[in-house]
């Protein structure tokens, strides 16, 4: 059966060989000290090159951007060495590769910040009922509730924009296809779009056009630092956890659709709300994304081959991330053509560790 998910697609001016993405999954195995990618994680994604498209695990932009211990950064000269290995073993099994840019705001702690200060947000509340991943004293891990940050100031923002700028330009010397603006899942730049998590009253606060200001703004740097046709944005319109509830999460989703396409950008990366426990996004407000950008839109959430091969004939999206299929699956693409059978994953090994449950998942041959 041909099946339009295995179908080449074209985004922005680079050809994916097919439709199938591979989604941005928090892995927790950079090198210490540093935060530094390693073999093992070339290892891991040059496996799994044969997806279309492989979206990196979040990447922080600055030590002030890092919420869970061992993530890997891209704003040192040896992280950015860590991720060219990375992308030389993607590109030498024929992949292509997106660098997902990450900052995480208030999802943070002090035990991760430099000199031990305060995360930061749009205002000074705390993310409720939400917690990250820390190093204590003694050098062990320990999920931890999220400190209550402090609010940045209006003349700090630039300074915000030009962390990402930096790490785009640091992405492409790595050798990166796109970068991926990560305005997603609760971290700074939602949390700056909420209505519940942002109370400011400069211009980055208040009406929705000031709340997705930051958003807009770190998406014109990127633009303007790698080209637009390199760039692509995630967003996850009514997501319920690390204490988001926008109450205008359609109208800014829309709001930014459209202001996506007026940029001529890449791609639009959808996080579906419903791997969250939210409710799935409707088939009407899909088709409104739809209208709203013309560019390539890639659609995630607990996605099967099957519904994926559905959402793609209805013209709503022109290619599917897949996640934990890929954590256990290298071959996730194979698997596809061949119909399965597919590998189950460890959830005890998904964060922090070594080979196990990472690069020890069999394939099919």
């Amino acid at each position: 059966m041909t099946m339009k998910l295995l179908s080449p697609v074209r985004v922005g001016d680079t050809t994916l060989s097919s439709r199938v993405v591979m989604a941005p999954l928090t892995r927790s195995r950079a090198g210490s000290p540093g935060d530094v990618p390693t073999e093992l994680s070339a290892e891991y994604y040059a496996q799994r090159a044969t997806a279309g498209l492989i979206v990196s695990e979040g990447s922080q932009i600055s030590r002030q951007g890092q919420g869970y211990a061992w993530t890997p950064g891209i704003y040192t000269d040896a992280q950015e060495a860590g991720w060219k290995r990375i992308v030389d073993a993607v590109h030498a099994k024929g992949g292509k590769m997106a660098a997902q840019l990450w900052h995480v705001g208030r999802m943070s702690h002090h035990l991760l910040q430099e000199n031990g200060q305060l995360p930061v947000a749009p205002s000074a509340l705390a993310a409720e009922n939400s917690k990250c991943y820390v190093v204590n004293p003694d050098g062990t891990g320990a999920f931890s509730p999220v400190d209550t940050p402090r609010a940045l100031t209006t003349e700090e923002m630039p300074g915000v924009i030009d962390q990402y700028r930096q790490a785009a330009i640091r992405a492409m010397r790595a050798g990166f296809d796109f970068v991926e603006e990560h305005a997603a899942n609760g971290y700074l730049l939602q949390q700056f779009m909420s209505t519940n998590s942002n109370l400011r009253t400069d211009r980055y606060g208040g009406s929705l056009e000031n709340r997705a200001r930051l958003t807009l703004e770190v998406l014109d740097a990127l633009c303007e630092a790698v080209g637009n046709k390199r760039v692509g944005v995630r967003i996850s319109p009514f997501f319920n956890i690390n204490g988001i509830n926008d109450a205008e999460a359609g109208p800014m989703a829309l709001y930014l659709a459209k202001a996506f396409d007026a940029r001529g950008i890449a791609y639009l990366h959808i996080a579906e709300p419903n791997w969250v426990g939210g409710e799935p996004l409707k088939p009407a407000f899909r088709r409104e994304i739809r209208e709203r950008f013309s560019g390539s839109i890639i659609l995630c959430g607990g996605y099967t081959a099957e519904t994926a091969e559905q959402v793609l004939e209805e013209g709503l999206c022109d290619a599917v991330a897949f996640g934990r299929l890929y954590i256990a699956n290298p071959d996730l693409v194979e698997r596809f053509r061949q119909g399965g059978p597919y590998n189950e994953p460890d959830h005890t090994t998904f964060y922090q560790g070594g080979p196990k449950g990472y690069t020890d998942y069999p394939t099919l041959t």
